[in-house]
């Protein structure tokens, strides 16, 4: 099992420790992988996007226009979190 998030999210601490055992990958340090991002967005659609984040609140309206997946590949805090793969 992989849990995608951010170290400093309290969401992803709790989702940690509640999980026990899983494999941690930090999407701030290392990125949302392309086919994971693929999959997760053909499952949840744009519930994927935390559209009340600090990023997206920074981004202009014309880079919000712009294709999600290129938005989560260029900043991937804007993942709702945390993201788990049961895989």
């Amino acid at each position: 099992m992989i849990l995608y998030g951010i170290k400093t999210c309290d969401t992803c601490r709790k989702a940690l420790k509640a999980l026990g055992n899983v494999t941690f990958h930090d999407v701030r340090a290392d990125g949302l992988p392309s086919e994971v991002a693929q999959a997760a967005w053909a499952q949840f659609g744009e519930a994927l996007v935390n559209r009340q984040s600090t990023t997206w609140r920074g981004l202009s309206d014309d880079e919000r226009a712009r294709d999600p997946l290129t938005l989560l590949a260029e900043h991937p805090t804007l993942m709702k979190r945390p993201l788990i793969d049961a895989g």
